[in-house]
This record gives C-alpha cells, sequence and structure tokens, in this order.
C-alpha cells in the first residue's frame, strides 16, 4: 500500500522561495486513496512551490496514464494523463477550499496533496472512454452489434415498433 505521508507537506517549515517535490503514482497509491474512479494507473506529479509571505503558490505537472474501462467493450484501456494545474495555499485560523484557494489550519501548518493531485488526474479523463477504432474487444462488439439490431426492431421501415410497446397502446385513459 501507498504510504501517503509523503504527500503531507509542511507548509510552515518552508522557507521563502521556491521548493521541488515529485510523486510517483501507481496502483497502491489509487488504493490508498479509495479513488472512485480509477484503481490503476503509472503517472509522474512534479509539484513546485514557489513561498512567499503567507502564501504558498503551487504548480502541478501530472504525466502518464490510468487504467479505465472502455465505454462499448468494457475491457480495460489506457487513458493518457497530462494535466498541469496550479493551486494557492495561505496559512489560516481554519481549513478551508473555496476555488482555487486553500486555506491551512496555521496551527498545524500542513497540506495533504494527495486527494488534490486525484481530483487533477480524474478531471483530465475525458467523460467518454472508447479504445481507437478497431481495437475493441471483437466478440463483444459482435453481441454490442446483436443487441442493437435487437433493440431497434432489425427493420428501417418506420411502421415497425418494438412489441413490447404494442400493450401499451391497447391501455385506455380514463378521466
Amino acid at each position: 500500500m501507498s504510504n501517503l505521508e509523503q504527500f503531507k507537506i509542511d507548509l510552515k517549515s518552508l522557507a521563502l522561495g521556491t521548493h521541488a517535490f515529485g510523486f510517483d503514482l501507481d496502483d497502491a497509491y489509487f488504493a490508498a486513496i479509495g479513488a472512485p474512479a480509477v484503481s490503476s494507473g503509472r503517472l509522474h506529479c512534479s509539484l513546485t512551490i514557489h513561498s512567499g509571505e503567507g502564501f504558498f503558490d503551487m504548480d502541478f505537472h501530472t504525466e502518464g496514464s490510468v487504467v479505465v474501462s472502455c465505454d462499448l467493450c468494457l475491457e480495460d484501456m489506457d487513458q493518457p494523463i497530462l494535466t498541469d494545474n496550479h493551486l494557492v495555499a495561505k496559512l489560516g485560523s481554519d481549513f478551508s477550499e473555496d476555488d482555487d484557494l486553500v486555506t491551512v489550519d496555521e496551527n498545524e501548518g500542513i497540506l495533504d496533496v494527495s486527494w488534490f493531485i486525484y481530483e487533477f488526474i480524474e478531471l483530465n479523463i475525458p467523460l467518454r472512454h472508447v479504445h481507437a477504432p478497431g481495437k475493441c474487444n471483437p466478440a463483444m462488439m459482435k453481441i454490442l452489434e446483436e443487441h442493437s439490431a435487437a433493440r431497434s426492431g432489425d427493420g428501417d421501415d418506420e411502421g415497425s415498433t418494438d412489441s413490447r410497446w404494442e400493450v401499451l397502446r391497447n391501455i385506455e385513459i380514463k378521466d
């Protein structure tokens, strides 16, 4: 299991200036974070923090690929990820998130970036993910075509109706 401790950054201990961090994300990371949409992948995230007086400007660069299910054939497929994200943190009285500004409790001073990185990855996954043409599982595509033809009535004429709907036509609506 991935150690998520490496993603906890002590902002109070950072000196003024630029600081660089690197994180390798693998299956153990996705399991440890409890990722709802992704369970497998290989990525690298570079984090650059520019610390100033009371604020921390963070730039995330993440690239690699995650494994998602193809929407057509349901087989696993690699989805490339390349994303650059920006986040600003400041120390304050309580932890809060507001768009791209995170307020970290100044007594603690620790910011866990593990979930932010996951959100950046998930937001970079397209809503629809399918294999390149011809790469889907041929057996599954055949079954899908058979069911699509059966559902459409096997005919192109407008008079053909699915027999399941015929029963509904005979129902009378009484006011």
